[in-house]
């Protein structure tokens, strides 16, 4: 079972989601979110598969933990994660761990994940493993959207960063991107080669994906009194 929240403003502060079904059981979804303009504040998401499921609106989250391993931040939401610790934990060891998979259907769509000044790292169980591929995303639908920018990323990200979904879908029309990652799995050299990835070269383009321009978070995070960084 998993927790859900909808609605319009939600917040929650403090707290712990977690699915304790384990990796053998596929989807372990910890908290399913549908609430437009939420905010989720020094909480901690704990499963394997499919932990975090940001269905749809706008959601923003600060000092966050999130615990997985495949597919683990999905959804379709617009959505900004900051100064927040991703853990990819040990899977079944035939699967590979993906952090992010959006649901981005079409262009017309102002949804994507964005992952700003946080950490990608191993968990205690995944700390020396050699034997499993890690990767930043793969693209759920047509159109899937994740930019990391400006974050820590550790050693167990494969060198070409990115995943298929099947094939060669969505390669042509997804958009990744990278912006000034630092640690030792931000080499953007071994890159993939799709179409649809990117290496943020600017500033200007970086910043259609802050708090503030993807979001509009300046206009309805302060009344929640949560801090948070508007620009890159």
């Amino acid at each position: 079972m998993y927790s859900g929240v909808s609605g319009y403003g939600f917040i929650a502060r403090d707290m712990t989601f977690e699915n304790t079904t384990g990796p053998e059981n596929n989807q372990s979804v910890a908290l399913r979110s549908n609430s437009d303009r939420s905010v989720f504040y020094n909480c901690s998401f704990k499963g394997y598969q499919d932990t975090l499921y940001v269905y749809r609106g706008a959601q923003f989250y600060r000092n966050c933990d999130i615990y997985g391993t495949v597919d683990f931040i999905f959804g379709y939401a617009e959505v900004v994660f900051q100064n927040c610790n991703i853990y990819i934990w040990k899977p079944l060891s035939y699967q590979k761990n993906t952090i992010t998979a959006h649901g981005r259907e079409s262009l017309e769509d102002n949804t994507g994940i964005i992952i700003h000044n946080s950490r990608i790292t191993a968990a205690t169980n995944m700390i020396g493993v050699t034997s499993i591929e890690s990767y930043l995303g793969r693209p759920w639908k047509k159109y899937s959207r994740t930019v990391v920018m400006k974050c820590t990323i550790d050693e167990l990200i494969h060198p070409a960063g990115w995943l298929p979904w099947n094939g060669s879908f969505a390669l042509n029309t997804l958009y990744d991107g990278e912006y000034l990652n630092t640690g030792s799995g931000a080499n953007t050299n071994g890159r993939v080669k799709w179409p649809g990835y990117h290496v943020i070269q600017n500033s200007t383009e970086a910043s259609k994906f802050t708090v503030d321009n993807f979001l509009s978070g300046n206009s309805w995070i302060p009344a929640t009194g949560v801090p948070f960084e508007g620009g890159l």
